[in-house]
């Protein structure tokens, strides 16, 4: 596999309009030729007989069933709330009007 070049880096630099100096494109260059050839290793490793997967491990739903079960009566949950508005929790207000 070919390094890349400076001048290639230069070229990426400009439509990313990036201003770089000429320290900064040799750097990235080198930087760049390595990210390429690691991700090449990693492609020849891939198998055909290996099918492509989103997880190393299967993936199981945790959630339970929905099921309607009994619940606090709104008096009983306003109870303990240190301010309650027609049946609902009142807060202090964050908000201005104009928002």
């Amino acid at each position: 596999m070919s390094a890349i070049t400076r001048d290639e880096v230069a070229h990426l630099a400009r439509l990313s309009r990036l201003a770089l100096g000429d320290d900064e494109l040799a750097h990235l260059a080198a930087q760049l030729d390595q990210i390429i050839t690691a991700v090449a290793r990693v492609q020849e490793v891939a198998a055909e007989d290996i099918p492509p997967t989103s997880h190393a491990l299967p993936l199981t739903n945790v959630y339970r069933a929905d099921e309607v079960r009994p619940s606090l009566r709104p008096e009983q949950a306003l109870a303990a709330a240190p301010a309650a508005e027609e049946q609902r929790f009142r807060v202090p207000r964050i908000l201005d009007e104009e928002a």
